[in-house]
């Protein structure tokens, strides 16, 4: 299993959240976790009774903490493809 992170040691996350939650006010952040020999955030995502798991590059994250236009704009587009598609989320009970 990849070590589970906590918010504070994800580049950027305030700056996830808050696109997240532009995009979509009902889904939240579950989990995180660092894939460690791929440098790659998995997040963890719920919307109701569904996850959907996103995962971002490190690079990505750092590029997006230090206000690089390119990263803002292919994140956003990144969040509102995987929330919008039906593909990505898949019913759980939790």
């Amino acid at each position: 299993m990849d070590p589970r992170v906590s918010e504070d040691k994800v580049p950027a996350y305030d700056i996830v959240e808050d696109k997240i939650r532009q995009i979509d006010n009902t889904v939240i952040i579950f989990r995180i976790f660092y894939i460690l020999d791929s440098f790659i955030y998995k997040f963890q995502l719920l919307r109701k009774d569904k996850l959907c798991i996103l995962e971002i590059p490190k690079k990505m994250l750092l590029d997006l903490k230090n206000g690089d236009l390119a990263a803002d704009k292919e994140m956003s587009r990144i969040l509102e493809s995987c929330l919008d598609s039906s593909d990505c989320w898949k019913s759980v009970v939790i």
